[in-house]
């Protein structure tokens, strides 16, 4: 695949600017940490070369100074909220990310349960940390917020929430998801650190929008189209343009809360330490571009993709007309189409030669390679060994898998687990391909070019069942389908 962004000038940079951060604020640091940790998948297909766990990889060098603080809301608990990438609920996520934070010898501080007003749910999950030795925190809904500034910071509004006990210089505030509380959290501590004497300090750490591209460059507008549900616009931060003269891009949540922040950091430290939403940020992104036409294209073909999912997810009644209207403009602000997307009209192609479902795979370097249903295999378990075969320039006609190998899986499937479906999934077609390999050396061949379909586009022109979708999402490929 074609690389667009330079990930250790990037963790260079981000790390660097961490640490001034740190020590403009008089070693004390509470950083927001916006999107996703361990595995930003958007980032990584919009910069391409932006791995998915860069993040971490930047906090990793920072680990000796830094704890990590997990926040949830007692109404996403509540409410059962569910991670649409992971599909599992916040909760779990958590608990989750605490274990991975582990793994790597990083200190998980404490989770803060805030939005806090007697939930069973949230009382449950707070018993269930407590016997896994994890320290929780409450903090509470506060009325007027966030307008009501003069109640907001006192003892009736941040001054109600229990202190967090922290320890070290650089403390990482986040969540499984938006609309968590991380920001009230940061701010919330800030009071309580002030009442005590100490000198701290927030900043924001943010990667989309990127604030110096363009309002309307493909990568910030692709930003937009991950957030389409959340009505999330990109606009130009008035505030940095009038205290500096600079153009520069936030979105508009932080630019609508500025002047509200603002207001509480003269209240809580006596001044203001930023002129704007930009300046809140530590966001070294832009500066890490290589090639701008490789991350412009990656962008339209992620804007396409969240168009694809969204009218499968309406299909499903899951989403909603005005997320799909959304998204058709930001394509014709992008000047694209669905034609666009190659392996579309591949699997399109591939389905009306024969009449049923089809899939296709556009590997990287920009063959097409399609698979139909038949008897045996589904048309994307087909598409996947096909695409397997090419990397490994193995005859077509060949046989990795016999059938007579593939009829046993199917009677097991039909007659003893229940399925009325004989067809083998991408994951029993990868299992068969695997036992074939123990005694056949094209099928252990094909098996070893499995991670060069990593990045790879994929087209179903039927929605498939959630065992495909995981499987093609674990090989880290990029996976639409027709609704």
């Amino acid at each position: 695949m074609k690389i667009g962004f330079d990930n250790d000038k990037y963790l260079q940079m981000q790390s660097a600017h961490i640490k001034d951060r740190i020590a403009s604020f008089g070693n004390k640091l509470y950083l927001e940490f916006g999107g996703k940790l361990f595995d930003d998948y958007h980032a990584s297909r919009v910069l391409p070369g932006f791995q998915p766990d860069s993040k971490l990889q930047m906090l990793m060098q920072l680990k000796d100074q830094a704890e990590i603080v997990m926040v949830i809301s007692a109404e996403s608990i509540e409410e059962n909220k569910t991670r649409g990438d992971l599909g599992i609920t916040y909760d779990a996520d958590v608990l989750r990310l605490i274990d991975a934070f582990q793994e790597k010898n990083m200190y998980v501080g404490s989770v803060v349960i805030t939005k806090y007003s007697g939930q069973p749910a949230a009382d449950k999950f707070r018993t269930r940390l407590q016997n896994l030795n994890i320290r929780s925190y409450l903090h509470y809904p506060i009325e007027g917020y966030p307008s009501n500034i003069s109640h907001i910071v006192s003892d009736e509004g941040y001054g109600k929430n229990e202190y967090i006990e922290t320890s070290r210089p650089l403390v990482i505030v986040t969540a499984p998801g938006p609309g968590s509380g991380k920001m009230a959290t940061c701010l919330s501590q800030l009071y309580h650190e002030h009442k005590r004497g100490i000198q701290a300090g927030y900043a924001k750490y943010e990667t989309f929008p990127v604030w110096n591209l363009p309002l309307k460059h493909p990568v910030n507008l692709a930003y937009e189209a991950a957030t389409a549900d959340l009505n999330d616009v990109n606009m130009i931060d008035p505030f940095h343009l009038e205290a500096y003269g600079q153009t520069t891009i936030n979105y508009n949540r932080d630019v609508e809360i500025f002047p509200v922040l603002s207001a509480m950091f003269e209240q809580i430290l006596g001044e203001c330490p930023y002129k704007s939403p930009t300046d809140m940020g530590v966001n070294m992104a832009g500066n890490c571009i290589i090639d701008d036409e490789v991350c412009c294209e990656a962008s339209k073909q992620e804007i396409i993709r969240r168009y694809c999912s969204a009218l499968c997810d309406a299909k499903k009644g899951l989403g909603s007309k005005e997320v799909i209207y959304k998204l058709e403009l930001l394509m014709k602000q992008t000047g694209i189409t669905i034609a666009d997307r190659k392996v579309i009209g591949a699997a399109k192609e591939r389905a009306e030669e024969t009449g049923l479902a089809g899939a296709a795979i556009e590997l990287a370097d920009g063959q097409m390679v399609s698979g139909k249903t038949s008897d045996l295999l589904g048309a994307s378990a087909a598409a996947l060994l096909n695409s397997l075969k090419t990397l490994a320039g193995i005859d077509p006609d060949i046989h990795m898998v016999s059938p007579k190998a593939i009829e046993p899986i199917q009677t097991l499937k039909t007659e003893y687990l229940g399925s009325r479906n004989p067809r083998l999934h991408t994951d029993e077609i990868l299992i068969a391909l695997s036992i074939s390999a123990a005694t056949d050396n094209a099928a252990k061949l094909a098996l070893e070019q499995l991670p060069k379909l990593y990045g790879c586009e994929v087209h179903s022109t039927v929605m498939l069942s959630e065992v495909d979708v995981r499987t093609f999402k674990k090989l880290g490929m990029h996976l639409t389908c027709e609704p």
